[in-house]
């Protein structure tokens, strides 16, 4: 049987990661170097730190994808590489690796927007899953719902407009004196604390929007804590987390579930685009423990098929890059070697 291999690279944040794939599906190696030891005394990413660890991991980090995958350079079809978004010395890094790589070795190369990647982590996880579908991604940077009409293609129907919500996270933790990586702390802190004790106001903007607006919440968590000092009343950071984490669930939640209905009755008017109830989650937000029960206990109730990436390919990895570099170099071809890095590139 003959084999397609790709050699995945991904540096758009702290992790330096390497992949191996056959096809657009099959992982032969997943490896990542993280750096949250490094920054966490820092309380979030220093971007110059970062780009000097992704220049001294990124070699390591293939050498070690390929071996873990059994293969050689000789094997490769196909380097597939981050250009964002993210942050735009530790992408460079990457991408200038990608083209060594790929001029060196007479190999194609394809830039991959990172967004795209966190979509294809499912595509992974299930094997029979085609587009189109309805995608809710959530991460550190981005918060979008997002119609994948193909692989290579999506119409973006809703954003956030201030704060993404995985950045809600971590300056929330700041707040409640957590630190960094705020997500997975509020998540493990919440789930002993009381989620009805503390109200927030779920901010849900104009009817029918799907747009998202996270700062409001943050300011009222910070409003709450400065309060509670002023008055000299002890404050019990598990009821603030699971407060918080309960008001930025429902609206997540709720509004993809939303779309997900509104598209399909468009459908049943006449839209072909959307012929099954589906969401599909990504972004590194997609490990939180209580978004992952919400979205099962509500797409259930809705009769909505939920798809949620294994925990392993919810934050960055190489993996998803090389799945989401498959399907762009099949249908569009390789890039030349005036790819460039963009910090702010959009979905």
């Amino acid at each position: 049987m003959n084999r397609f291999l790709t050699l995945a690279i991904e540096s758009s944040c702290d992790e330096t990661a390497a992949a191996v794939l056959d096809g657009g599906r099959r992982v032969l190696s997943n490896v990542i170097s993280s750096q949250v030891p490094i920054h966490e005394a820092y309380g979030g990413v220093v971007p110059e730190i970062a780009s000097r660890k992704h220049l001294e991991n990124v070699n390591p980090v293939v050498r070690k994808a390929l071996k873990d995958a059994g293969v050689t350079w000789d094997d490769i079809d196909l380097i597939g590489v981050t250009y964002g978004p993210g942050l735009i010395g530790a992408l460079v890094i990457g991408v200038a690796a990608a083209k060594g790589y790929s001029l060196a070795r007479g190999i194609p190369m394809v830039g991959v927007n990172h967004m795209y990647g966190h979509v294809a982590s499912n595509l992974i996880t299930y094997p029979d899953l085609e587009p189109p579908f309805l995608c809710l991604v959530v991460s550190g940077g981005h918060t979008n719902i997002v119609l994948m009409e193909d692989y290579n293609r999506c119409r973006v129907l809703g954003g956030t407009r201030d704060d993404a919500v995985g950045e809600a996270y971590d300056k929330v933790a700041r707040v409640i004196g957590l630190g960094y990586p705020g997500g997975p702390k509020i998540d493990k802190l919440a789930r002993s604390g009381d989620p009805d004790k503390i109200h927030f106001k779920r901010v849900y903007l104009e009817k029918d929007s799907f747009d998202f607006s996270f700062s409001g919440i943050k300011t009222q968590v910070m409003n709450y804590v400065n309060s509670e000092k002023q008055a000299g009343r002890e404050i019990n950071a598990a009821d603030v987390a699971a407060g918080f984490q309960e008001a930025v669930v429902e609206v997540l939640v709720n509004k993809s579930v939303e779309a997900v209905n509104q598209l399909f009755e468009e459908k049943n008017g006449g839209n072909s685009e959307v012929s099954k109830r589906r969401l599909v989650v990504a972004g590194g937000v997609a490990a939180n423990s209580r978004l992952r029960e919400a979205l099962t206990d509500a797409c259930k109730r809705e009769e909505i098929e939920l798809f949620l990436p294994e925990l392993g390919l919810c934050t960055d990895n190489a993996a998803m890059i090389g799945s989401a570099a498959y399907y762009k170099y099949r249908e569009e071809g390789p890039d030349d070697l005036t790819l460039d890095a963009y910090a702010d590139l959009e979905f």
